[in-house]
C-alpha cells in the first residue's frame, strides 16, 4: 500500500472515529434522559407509618413512628400544623429499622403533615410527608417537594469531575510511575485532573450536606452543612478520595524516588474511597460487595489513567512509548478480567431480576452503561490486537491511528463517568425489592378491641396476612373466630372475606389471599368474642403495587 493510500485510510478513520464519539456521545445524554427518573427516589424507602398516611385520628397521638426498609438515620423531622407553622421535632429514637418520633404538643383539629428527611446507609438521602387529620379533614398545609435541579445537576457535575480526580488523575500518575518508567508524558494531564478532583471533593462534600438537609444553595456557607454532610457515610469517601489525590500529586511532583510509593497508594486510596460509601458498599453481604467495589474502583484508575499519558507518549515520543504500550499491553488483560468480574457480580447483585433492566431508572442507565462498555471493549481489542504490534514496531501511520483511538476511548470513559454519575439519584432494584417485601401494617384501636394487622408483603398480588387481637386495654383477647373482610368500593371490587386460622401462637392468619389492586382499602376484623357478641373494628391500610 501507498504513503498515499495509507494516509487517506487514516483520514477516514480520523473522521469515522471522530464521528463515532459525537455519535456515542449524543446517544448516551438522549438514552440517559430517557433512563432518569421524574422524581427524587428514596434509597431507604418507608414502609409503614404511624398514623397511617391519610388518617383520621379521634385524638393528638403521644408519639409518631416512621418504619423504613432498611436502617436510618434521621437528619429533619418536621410536624406542619394546620395553619402552616412548622415545629421541629427533636425528640427521637431508634428502634432497628424504625424511627420512634415524641409528640411534643397536644394537636388541635385538622390536617397535619409530619415531613421528615433521612440518610440511609448507602450515603443517601430520603425524604417525604405523612398527612393525618385529627377530628376531620381541612385544607393540607402546603409543603414544597418540588426537586431542586439546580442542586441535582451541581451533585451530578461535581461526581464527574471526582471520578476525573481519582481514575484520570491518580490513575495517570500511577501509569507514569509503573508503566512509563522514567517517561513524563502525561503529567500535566493527571495534574489538571487531580486539581479538578481537589476541587470537586470538599465541593461534593458540602452538595451533600444541602441535599440531606434539603437546603438551598444559599446556606452551602452555612457550618451545619459541612458538618451534616461529613457525618454521613459519603464522608469517608470525601477524605479518602482527598488522601488519594494528594499521593497521585505527591507522586508526580515529589521527588522520583518516592513517586512508585506514593502512586502505588494512591490508586489504592482509590479502591477505598469508592468502597466507603454508594449502593454496592452497602448492599448485602458487605464482606464480599465492599472488596469488589475496591477491585472494580483501582481496575478502572488503572485502565482509564493509562490512556491519556499513553496517547500523549506515542503522539510525542514514538520511540519512548514502545516499553510504556508494551507494559500495558501486557497488563491490562487480567485487569479487564477482574473488572468484568466485579462489575457483573455487582451488576447481579445491585439489578437482582432481568425485568429490573427495563423496569427501573437504575436498569436502564445500567443498560447505556453496557452499551458504552461495549464500544469501548471493540475500540480496546481493535488496539490490543491490531494496532499495538505495529505501533511497537515502529509504523508511524499506525502510531497516529493507534493516538487517534485512545482519544475516542478516552471520550467513551468520560460517557461512562457521566452515566455512572447518575446512579446517585436513582435506588437499586436491589432496594425496592426490600421496600416491596415489607409488610403493610396498621394498629386498629377502639374502646371495646383493638388489633395489629400486618399484610406481607405489603404490595398487590398474593399476600398473606397476620393478626394480633387485644381488647381495648391491651389485655389478651381470646377470641372464637376472627375474619379479615378487605373492601374497595372506589375500585369497583366486592368485599374479600377470609376467615382467619389461629396456629396457637397468639396470632390470626389468613392465607393464600390475593389483593387484585393497590391503593387505599378498608381493613375490617370481624371479631367474635363469645356465642353472643360480635365485635367489628375496621382502618384503612394502603397496598403498594
Amino acid at each position: 500500500m501507498s504513503v498515499a493510500s495509507l494516509r487517506w485510510t487514516t483520514c477516514r478513520f480520523g473522521k469515522r472515529a471522530g464521528w463515532l464519539a459525537i455519535g456515542l456521545l449524543a446517544a448516551m445524554l438522549l438514552l440517559a434522559v430517557i433512563a432518569a427518573p421524574s422524581q427524587a427516589f428514596a434509597h431507604a424507602a418507608l414502609v409503614t407509618t404511624d398514623p397511617a398516611d391519610g388518617a383520621v385520628l379521634g385524638q393528638s397521638p403521644t408519639q409518631f413512628s416512621l418504619t423504613f426498609s432498611e436502617p436510618v438515620s434521621p437528619l429533619v423531622l418536621t410536624l406542619v400544623r394546620p395553619d402552616g407553622t412548622p415545629v421541629p421535632l427533636t425528640a427521637f429514637r431508634l428502634n432497628d429499622q424504625t424511627v420512634e418520633i415524641d409528640n411534643p404538643q397536644v394537636l388541635g383539629a385538622g390536617t397535619h403533615v409530619l415531613n421528615w428527611r433521612v440518610i440511609s446507609a448507602d450515603g443517601h438521602p430520603a425524604g417525604g410527608s405523612v398527612l393525618f387529620s385529627i377530628g376531620a379533614p381541612s385544607a393540607a398545609p402546603i409543603v414544597s417537594e418540588a426537586v431542586d435541579w439546580g442542586l441535582r445537576s451541581a451533585i451530578w457535575a461535581g461526581k464527574v469531575l471526582l471520578y476525573i480526580g481519582l481514575f484520570l488523575g491518580v490513575g495517570g500518575a500511577f501509569a507514569i510511575a509503573w508503566l512509563a518508567k522514567g517517561g513524563r508524558s502525561g503529567q500535566r494531564f493527571a495534574i489538571a485532573a487531580i486539581l479538578c478532583g481537589l476541587v470537586a471533593a470538599p465541593l461534593s462534600l458540602g452538595l451533600q450536606g444541602l441535599d440531606a438537609l434539603g437546603a438551598p444553595f444559599t446556606h452551602l456557607a452555612r457550618p451545619v452543612v459541612w458538618q451534616t454532610g461529613l457525618g454521613t457515610s459519603f464522608g469517608w469517601t470525601v477524605l479518602v478520595a482527598l488522601i488519594a489525590l494528594g499521593l497521585g500529586l505527591l507522586s508526580l511532583v515529589g521527588p522520583r524516588a518516592d513517586a512508585r510509593l506514593f502512586a502505588l497508594a494512591g490508586l489504592v486510596c482509590v479502591g477505598a474511597a469508592l468502597a466507603a460509601s454508594g449502593h454496592a458498599s452497602a448492599a448485602e453481604p458487605q464482606w464480599l460487595t465492599r472488596p469488589m467495589v475496591f477491585l472494580h474502583g483501582v481496575g478502572i484508575a488503572f485502565w482509564a489513567g493509562a490512556l491519556a499519558p499513553l496517547g500523549l507518549a506515542v503522539w510525542r515520543q514514538p520511540a519512548w512509548a514502545v516499553p510504556f504500550l508494551r507494559r500495558f499491553s501486557q497488563a491490562i488483560l487480567p485487569v479487564v478480567a477482574v473488572l468484568v468480574a466485579t462489575g457483573t457480580a455487582l451488576a447481579v447483585i445491585q439489578v437482582q431480576a432481568p425485568a429490573a433492566l427495563l423496569g427501573t431508572a437504575y436498569g436502564r442507565l445500567l443498560l447505556v452503561k453496557l452499551a458504552l462498555l461495549f464500544f469501548l471493549f471493540t475500540l480496546a481489542a481493535t488496539n490490543r490486537w491490531k494496532l499495538t504490534a505495529p505501533a511497537e514496531a515502529g509504523e508511524t501511520e499506525v502510531q497516529r491511528r493507534l493516538v487517534r483511538s485512545i482519544g475516542v476511548e478516552m471520550l467513551i470513559v468520560l460517557a461512562i463517568f457521566g452515566v455512572a454519575a447518575g446512579w446517585r439519584f436513582t435506588p437499586p432494584p436491589r432496594a425496592l425489592a426490600i421496600a416491596a417485601a415489607q409488610p403493610a401494617s396498621i394498629h386498629i384501636n377502639t374502646l371495646k378491641a383493638m388489633a395489629d394487622l400486618s399484610i406481607t408483603p405489603g404490595h398487590a398480588g398474593s399476600v398473606a396476612a397476620s393478626i394480633v387481637v387485644m381488647t381495648g386495654d391491651f389485655g389478651p383477647l381470646d377470641a372464637k373466630e376472627v375474619t379479615l373482610v378487605l373492601s374497595k368500593p372506589d375500585s369497583g371490587i366486592e368485599p374479600i372475606k377470609r376467615p382467619a386460622t389461629n396456629p396457637g401462637d397468639g396470632t390470626w392468619r389468613v392465607d393464600d389471599l390475593v389483593i387484585p389492586v393497590a391503593g387505599r382499602w378498608t381493613a375490617r376484623l370481624d371479631i367474635l368474642v363469645s356465642d353472643f357478641e360480635m365485635v367489628k373494628i375496621e382502618a384503612p391500610i394502603d397496598i403498594r403495587p
